[in-house]
C-alpha cells in the first residue's frame, strides 16, 4: 500500500508573485530570433534551385527567341513590299511564305520569353543580396 506524505502544500495567491515579474519580458531581451527570421537551409537551397532553373529557362528562352528574330527579320522588307501593293514572285515570295510562317514562332518565343523573364525576376533580388553582403565583407 502506498503511503501518503502528511505534508499539506498549499499557497496562496498571495504568496506568488506575479507571472510577469518571474519571467523577463521580450522587450527587454535584444536576441530574440524567432523561426521566420532564418529560413532553414532545405528551403534556401530549393529556392536557389527553382531561382536557377528558372534563369536557365530564360536563356533558352532567349536564344529560341534570337533565333526566330533572326529568321523573320530577313522578311521585313519583303512584308514591307507587300504591304505596298508591290508584287512579290519567285523566290521573294517563297522567303515571304517562310517568313509570314515563322510569325506564329516568333509570337510563341516571344510569349515564351516573357513568361520566362517574370518568372526569373527572384534572380534579380537574389543576386543583389548577394553582392551587396559580399561588398560589406
Amino acid at each position: 500500500m502506498a503511503k501518503t506524505n502528511a505534508v499539506k502544500s498549499e499557497t496562496s495567491n498571495e504568496e506568488l508573485p506575479p507571472v510577469a515579474e518571474t519571467l523577463p519580458a521580450v522587450a527587454e531581451t535584444e536576441d530574440v530570433v524567432t523561426a521566420t527570421d532564418s529560413p532553414a537551409p532545405v528551403e534556401d537551397a530549393q529556392n536557389i534551385d527553382e531561382i536557377v532553373n528558372s534563369l536557365k529557362s530564360l536563356l533558352s528562352a532567349l536564344e529560341k527567341l534570337q533565333k526566330v528574330r533572326q529568321e523573320v527579320g530577313d522578311i521585313k522588307p519583303l512584308i514591307g513590299r507587300m504591304l505596298d501593293g508591290e508584287l512579290v514572285i519567285g523566290e521573294d515570295l517563297e522567303q515571304l511564305k517562310v517568313g509570314v510562317n515563322g510569325l506564329t514562332r516568333l509570337i510563341r518565343a516571344y510569349s515564351d520569353h516573357q513568361t520566362a523573364l517574370t518568372k526569373a525576376q527572384p534572380a534579380r533580388k537574389l543576386l543583389d543580396q548577394m553582392l551587396k553582403e559580399g561588398k560589406t565583407d
